[in-house]
């Protein structure tokens, strides 16, 4: 990998982190009630895009032992750190065989397309239970273990919302690369190659700038709050 991919990644981990709140302890239980939304969140999108290859004809995944919820099959450390400390992170990716698929234009476009829906699924499933245990937990009677309960679940929508927005940024390696690519077939012009072999770099340099916050805080908050009503 471009050495100055690593160089963007620890500028912007030393950025999150000087700029992290000052109340450790509760910045502690906070992520450690992220944790399940951050292991279904990444298991499930990642299971999403295997499941859809191997429906539609492609065995690479069974072959990787993709096709499965167990979480190591699914997460890389590196981008578990990630996101766990700094607030992004990824997933191992699936390798996919297209010459198996018997319309390559939509089937890539059903993978691409297969993460960020699982995610949504899950986000409009757990909004559900969150509003469900709203209605049996008395907020007067202080932090019980329901109201963690309550509190996980709520990051479960969250990181859910996260992941489904931000896999839909129209930069590669994301989904969004992937979506926009079939639809518009812009793998027959040529700057396709030389913006998808770059494409981590764009991404790094556009989370390090905030575009990517100003771009989908706006929606992310938006979404949450539909979710949640």
């Amino acid at each position: 990998m471009d050495p100055l991919f690593w160089v963007f990644l620890a500028i912007l981990i030393a950025e999150r982190l000087l700029n992290g709140t000052d109340n450790i302890g509760q910045a502690l239980i906070e992520k450690l009630l992220m944790l399940p939304g951050i292991i279904i969140g990444i298991t499930f999108h990642e299971a999403g895009h295997a499941f859809a290859s191997y429906k539609l004809g492609d065995p690479t995944p069974k072959a990787q032992g993709r096709l499965s919820l167990n979480p190591a099959a699914h997460i890389d450390p590196l981008g578990f750190i990630f996101l766990f400390v700094a607030g992004f992170g990824w997933g191992r990716p699936v390798q996919i065989n297209p010459v198996y698929y018997k319309n390559k234009r939509r089937d890539e476009f059903i993978v691409s397309i297969a993460g960020v829906t699982v995610n949504l699924v899950i986000a409009l499933i757990f909004s559900f239970i969150v509003k469900g245990l709203a209605g049996i937990y008395d907020y007067n009677t202080g932090k019980t273990a329901l109201y963690y309960l309550a509190m996980m679940c709520t990051y479960v929508v969250f990181i859910n919302l996260v992941l489904m927005v931000f896999n839909l940024i129209p930069c590669p390696p994301l989904d969004g690369w992937g979506i926009l690519t079939q639809i518009f077939d812009l793998r027959k012009y040529s700057w396709w190659y030389p913006v998808f072999s770059r494409g981590s770099l764009i991404l790094m340099a556009l989370i390090i700038f905030n575009v990517t916050d100003i771009v989908l805080s706006p929606i992310v908050t938006k979404l949450y709050q539909l979710f949640l009503l």
